[in-house]
């Protein structure tokens, strides 16, 4: 199977096309095969009961995140649709939906950077020698966010920063309400770039695949619940997290 599809540019030169969409399947197909080995898995082996959603509650996400979360998820469900679906077959008129879509979340990146900078811990999302731990010793704790979701932040943080980049430069030679349409770059460039928008595309296809599946997990649902409403119980924080690693507030 081929990653890479090459053209003849007006010089006869065989440069790069894009990423070969066949890979599409490839990547639905294998978290999918993951996924249902995984909940068979934890059926079977998971027997313990689950921390109450009773009780005191402690503030994890404030609502400026929250609603930065789900902006997010939004725009790249909508880039997902409009610049996907043509490419199997649905057709519709996409280009104008897809380049807003887009803009939104190069704005909300932006912002979140900036947030995570200047107004939040940042310390809270690295990655530190004592949460490798969690991969050797499951009584081992973790503060605010377990190494599975610190892992996947990262690599959705440089995913999502590819996406962005590759899409802006494209964004940039086409026609819109601000400019008109341009030849500013080469064939041969322009296709390193559509592979690039292309494969953090496929990669980002499959990382929501599983992260959809993580958030829906039964045991993983009060994570979905802070997402929408903000917070988790007491209980559920001391069945998950070390309070000594993270001490959040009672939630208003």
């Amino acid at each position: 199977m081929e990653i890479v599809t090459y053209k003849e540019d007006v010089w006869g030169r065989e440069v790069i096309l894009g990423v070969s969409w066949d890979l599409l399947w490839l990547v639905i197909v294998v978290p999918f095969v993951f996924i249902a080995l995984h909940a068979v898995y934890h059926a079977i082996r998971n027997r313990s009961s689950r921390p109450s959603s009773e009780g005191e509650r402690v503030s994890r996400h404030e609502k400026i995140d929250r609603l930065f979360h789900w902006i997010m998820a939004t725009s790249v469900f909508a880039l997902l649709i409009t610049g996907v679906f043509p490419i199997i077959g649905l057709n519709f008129s996409w280009l104008t939906l897809h380049w807003v879509a887009g803009i939104v979340l190069t704005v909300v990146v932006v912002f979140h950077i900036v947030r995570s900078l200047f107004w939040q811990d940042l310390k809270s999302m690295w990655i530190s020698p004592s949460d490798l731990k969690e991969l050797s010793d499951s009584s081992h704790k973790p503060g605010k966010y377990s190494l599975a979701q610190k892992s996947m932040h990262a690599t959705v943080a440089l995913l999502t920063l590819l996406v962005i980049a590759s899409g802006l430069v494209m964004f940039a030679l086409i026609d819109t309400p601000w400019w008109d349409r341009s030849n500013a770059l080469s064939e041969d460039m322009l296709g390193i770039v559509f592979l690039l928008h292309g494969l953090s595309t496929l990669a980002l296809i499959t990382l929501i695949c599983l992260h959809v599946y993580f958030g829906l997990r039964p045991e993983k649902l009060f994570y979905m619940r802070s997402m929408i409403s903000g917070w988790i119980s007491r209980d559920e924080l001391s069945a998950n997290h070390d309070p000594k690693r993270w001490a959040p507030e009672k939630s208003a």
